[in-house]
């Protein structure tokens, strides 16, 4: 019996031979689990810090004038119906989509439901789609003159002047595909279908005088009627394609005109990458000293050459003051250009193409036989120096703002369709833009 109880003790009289044996394995930690569901108590004023960007659009936004965007509101203080949300919310989640690169509405609404900074200023409104893409397009007027007051208050601080702008454009993708292009025999004979199927989608729904048309069947028709519209739309615009192939030296414009049923407006461009594809051309007007734009302007042809004299135009009119000096790439040139520009006393700064007749000199900044005292002296002003001082400021600034739009600022390819409502996106960006270049001083 005592053997059985100690009999083991004489073995284990080494101290290193009692010890355990250890065991190998993975080390044990405590992991984060952020999957798990867990209630955060804080106020909706707490989601973004005090100095970030977000409230310095918002505080720009409560120093607006935006009566013009309320204007069309109808539900009034003693009348029935559901309020609206805030048009100061509407007018700053567009302007943060602007800044932090949002295209569309669906993807803004997922932002106002996952992203801190979006909820922060959506201040526990609700939002969806529909009524975010139709604040964003409905509003092109007073989204307008909210450009042009902004651009009057760094006017007024002396922080922008017009004296001298620069002029670039940008052709951006339209929301339209280019199998959507077609003759006008193709575009007749899809009028004759979408009538054809409007009518026997009337007659198939047709309910009665006093009853009331299914929402799916409302549907319907409404998509009916617009493929009807948008077909008649892009049979108008044929006769623009012809008009202005034929101010056009393209090689191709003796081809069949052709005009998109998807968005009648869009207009076959060659693009950066070689390609042709359906875009708008983007005209931007920025002051070379202190980078703002002053002049947002959409236009459906490819040619920069008309657009000049129209984006002057503009800009003397949101700003009241005259453009001395005009900024411009070789696109945009003509003599045509030159004479106008001269007779309204504007100084043009643009490169001398390398082009010359047989019977000309070669010099490109020579008089040539055929010039005129304006185009004579563009040619003898672009070889001094302090000119070519002043052109080297185009690039600086025309060039990195496009960038920046196009990058960082929402001008990307356009979900909307027709000029009005690209122009809409344009200003959104635009204005994005200039305030978050000169938020110190619209806060």
């Amino acid at each position: 019996m005592q053997d059985a109880l100690f009999g083991g003790m004489d073995a284990a009289t080494n101290p290193e031979e009692s010890r355990p044996v250890e065991r190998a394995g993975t080390v044990r930690m405590r992991l984060a689990d952020r999957s798990q569901i867990a209630m955060q108590l804080c106020s909706i004023d707490e989601l973004v810090p005090p100095d970030h960007r977000v409230r310095v659009i918002w505080d720009a936004v409560c120093q607006m004038d935006l009566s013009r965007f309320q204007a069309s509101i109808q539900t009034r203080e003693f009348t029935q119906g559901r309020s609206p949300n805030d048009v100061r919310v509407m007018v700053g989640l567009w302007l943060w989509a602007a800044v932090s690169n949002v295209f569309c509405g669906r993807e803004l609404e997922r932002r106002c439901e996952r992203d801190l900074t979006f909820k922060w200023m959506c201040g526990g409104l609700s939002m969806n789609y529909h009524t975010l893409n139709d604040f964003r397009v409905e509003h092109g007027e007073a989204l307008d003159q909210l450009f042009t007051a902004t651009l009057g208050r760094l006017m007024h601080a002396e922080l922008v002047t017009v004296d001298r702008i620069s002029q670039d454009g940008t052709r951006v993708r339209a929301s339209a595909g280019g199998k959507s292009f077609l003759r006008r025999p193709t575009l007749e004979e899809c009028l004759i279908e979408a009538e054809a199927h409007l009518a026997d989608l009337k007659k198939q729904h047709d309910c009665g005088e006093n009853q009331p048309v299914p929402q799916q069947q409302q549907r319907e028709l409404a998509l009916a009627t617009d493929r009807l519209n948008r077909v008649r739309q892009a049979l108008e615009e044929i006769p623009k394609v012809e008009a202005s192939r034929a101010k056009s030296h393209n090689k191709n414009r003796e081809k069949p005109p052709r005009a998109s049923t998807t968005d009648p407006e869009a207009r076959m461009m060659k693009m950066a990458n070689g390609g042709f594809n359906p875009a708008y051309n983007v005209q931007l007007a920025s002051d070379p000293l202190s980078r703002a734009i002053v002049g947002v302007m959409v236009s459906n042809g490819g040619n920069d050459t008309p657009l000049s004299k129209p984006m002057r135009e503009q800009v003397e009119k949101r700003t009241g003051q005259k453009v001395s000096e005009h900024l411009l790439d070789g696109g945009y040139i003509s003599f045509e250009v030159i004479d106008d520009a001269a007779a309204e006393n504007v100084v043009l700064f643009a490169p001398v193409p390398d082009r010359y007749d047989k019977d000309e000199t070669p010099d490109r900044f020579a008089r040539q036989k055929n010039d005129t005292d304006a185009i004579a002296d563009w040619r003898k002003r672009m070889k001094t120096d302090e000119a070519k001082e002043i052109y080297q400021q185009r690039a600086s600034t025309s060039e990195t703002v496009n960038a920046d739009l196009r990058t960082y600022r929402g001008l990307g390819p356009f979900s909307v369709r027709g000029i009005a409502k690209v122009t809409c996106v344009a200003l959104w960006s635009a204005l994005a833009y200039n305030l978050i270049h000169f938020a110190w001083v619209l806060t």
